[in-house]
């Protein structure tokens, strides 16, 4: 007949219960970390995706972004087009081709990363021209009202970035001298 300690039986199992549950919740924890880093790398931080200011970004590229595959497809009725405004073949290929450029980078920026006033310089360099160039005369009302709008709204999206800059830096700034009183005080 074997005789068993009690005291040592409780002590020890508690501490092993102990041990279980608090390697399980380490464990638990690890996992959802890693599952967050995943996540963060992947998919980019998912929260500026649930915004009013993405939505805006989002429209406002979808005009952008709908003129990107008929310029593709259709290159060379596009340069055609072109040429019946008057330039030489040649200078017509590289201006299309750089407002295939200016679009695709343009409207991957704005969608997709916090350069907003680059994105918005980008769609500008192509959006002000082409306005003029094709828009003016004849003058297309439609045409030129809604590339208006665009420009509008695009430099409007531009000042919203260069404020939020300023606002960020000035509360960067006030908090440096809140610190800094603190630390005199002392």
């Amino acid at each position: 007949m074997e005789v068993v300690n009690i005291k040592e039986g409780l002590s020890e199992k508690p501490n092993t219960i102990n041990k279980n549950s608090e390697d399980e919740n380490l464990l638990k924890i690890k996992k959802k970390h890693a599952i967050y880093v995943l996540t963060d790398t992947l998919f980019m931080d998912l929260k500026r995706f649930y915004s009013l200011n993405f939505l805006g970004k989002l429209l406002l590229s979808a005009i952008f972004v709908n003129a990107i595959p008929g310029k593709i497809t259709n290159f060379g009725s596009q340069t055609q087009y072109i040429v019946g405004r008057g330039f030489p073949e040649p200078l017509a290929n590289i201006m299309l081709f750089l407002a295939i450029i200016l679009l695709i980078s343009g409207s991957v920026l704005l969608i997709f990363s916090e350069r907003t006033k680059l994105a918005c310089t980008l769609l500008l360099i192509f959006l002000v021209p082409t306005t003029i160039i094709f828009h003016l005369v004849p003058f297309q009302l439609v045409a030129v009202s809604r590339n208006l709008s665009l420009i509008g709204g695009l430099l409007i999206a531009i000042d919203k970035s260069s404020n939020n800059y300023l606002n960020a830096s000035s509360n960067i700034e006030s908090k440096e001298i809140e610190y800094s009183d603190l630390n005199e005080d002392n």
